[in-house]
């Protein structure tokens, strides 16, 4: 059974966090025992959350980290994931959500959410180096429309965005993006960003 461990100020649980996570733990300071079949949430309202998100890493490295934030933003989402969380996400959540993030960051996925995730891809984008697609022979696998959509979404383009620029349905561009995602090994949207900078060849630990 998966081991929840929510890290509050005052170590105490929201009726949200325990609906979705009925079995859930709770404390004002470390973690107890946490596997990897566990999580640990940690909000972000916490004095010096960063120091204590590396705290946590260090004594369960196997159990992915999600930080829950009140306020949700960028910036701290980039510090978030640059510290080593796996998930990103909004404290008051609605409990389907909260088991999707778990779902995801269990299988080696990292979540930020969707609107989130645009806007730190189009951050990422524009802060590496220029796009090395020409250089990489897995370009070549994408068909012209392929390449046109994976392009879009890598400027930090929402699916729904991508199709106004490029004038077909959000429904092709969702079908594009998943046809390049197989075909470039890569399983969401900052990998392909990183990609498409060159500056990993297949970075499967951002997942």
């Amino acid at each position: 059974m998966s081991v929840h461990h929510f890290i509050t100020p005052g170590g105490m649980l929201q009726p949200r966090w325990q609906e979705a996570f009925p079995e859930a733990l709770a404390s004002a300071g470390e973690a107890g025992a946490v596997d990897s079949n566990g999580i640990v949430w940690l909000l972000a309202t916490l004095p010096e959350w960063r120091a204590a998100l590396g705290r946590q890493l260090a004594a369960h490295p196997a159990a992915p980290c999600v930080v829950l934030d009140p306020q949700p933003e960028e910036r701290r989402a980039l510090l978030a994931l640059d510290g080593g969380a796996r998930g990103y996400c909004h404290a008051q959540a609605t409990p389907a959500q909260l088991r999707e993030v778990a779902l995801v960051v269990q299988h080696g996925g990292l979540w930020i959410g969707p609107e989130l995730m645009s806007r730190v891809v189009g951050a990422a984008r524009r802060a590496l180096p220029p796009a090395a697609e020409a250089g990489d022979e897995r370009f070549a696998m994408l068909s012209p429309r392929e390449l046109e959509v994976a392009r879009a979404v890598a400027d930090g383009l929402s699916n729904k965005e991508a199709a106004l620029r490029l004038g077909i349905t959000e429904r092709t561009v969702k079908a594009h993006l998943g046809a390049a995602f197989e075909k470039l090994g890569v399983r969401d949207r900052l990998q392909l960003v990183l990609l498409m900078s060159g500056a990993t060849e297949s970075r499967e630990a951002t997942a």
